[in-house]
């Protein structure tokens, strides 16, 4: 089967933080792509000729297929330069690259186990440790606008797809953790952002 297709297309779940990341990305860079949305146990088997392992979200470009959503961001990245969001220079690319993977490695690791898992005392131990990581960083967060940087970027729509689910995760920020707090209120105001979201993720912080 082809994978040509006339415009960008993501497969997609519209509760899935991976996905979210990609959406956001999307959203910054102003890149409409068509989206097909597809539940985790019922994957089509288009999906499966794309991309033998059915992983989402998987991002197709004319001829070119990517899955694994720290690559599809990075080639969001590097195919529509504007606005940028990694820096210019290559000792501040490093540390983020090295950032969004200690992200996922160590707070997304955390949450799959939080949402996936059916261990109570796995999911409740992953819960304290989710907390305790992130409020331990707190002080980071309010050394600059965004994490680490003074623009929005990458690293940022890594944390913005995970920070969100905090209310499904079981987690409150204490108040020693407030300048999480302003750093979730000022991204989840852009406007990039608010467009990223799902009508699904919008219920996680409906009030």
């Amino acid at each position: 089967m082809s994978s040509k297709r006339s415009v960008m297309t993501l497969f997609n779940n519209e509760t899935d933080p991976r996905c979210h990341r990609v959406r956001i990305v999307l959203a910054e860079k102003g890149v409409v792509a068509e989206f097909v949305n597809v539940l985790p146990n019922n994957k089509p088997e288009e999906l499966f000729e794309l991309n033998p392992y059915g992983y989402l979200p998987t991002l197709v470009d004319r001829d070119l297929v990517l899955y694994y959503s720290e690559i599809i961001a990075e080639y969001l990245e590097e195919r529509f330069p504007h606005p940028p969001l990694m820096p210019v220079y290559p000792v501040a690319r490093g540390r983020n690259r090295l950032m969004m993977a200690r992200i996922d490695e160590d707070w997304y690791t955390l949450m799959d186990i939080i949402l996936k898992n059916e261990d109570k005392a796995k999911v409740k131990k992953s819960r304290a440790d989710l907390l305790d990581s992130l409020v331990s960083v707190a002080p980071v967060f309010a050394e600059s606008p965004f994490f680490l940087n003074d623009e929005f970027s990458l690293v940022d729509c890594s944390l913005a797809a995970l920070l969100w689910r905090l209310p499904i995760l079981g987690i409150q920020l204490p108040p020693q953790a407030k300048s999480i707090e302003d750093y979730c209120k000022r991204v989840f105001a852009r406007e990039s952002f608010q467009a990223s979201l799902t009508d699904a993720e919008r219920e996680i912080r409906e009030e």
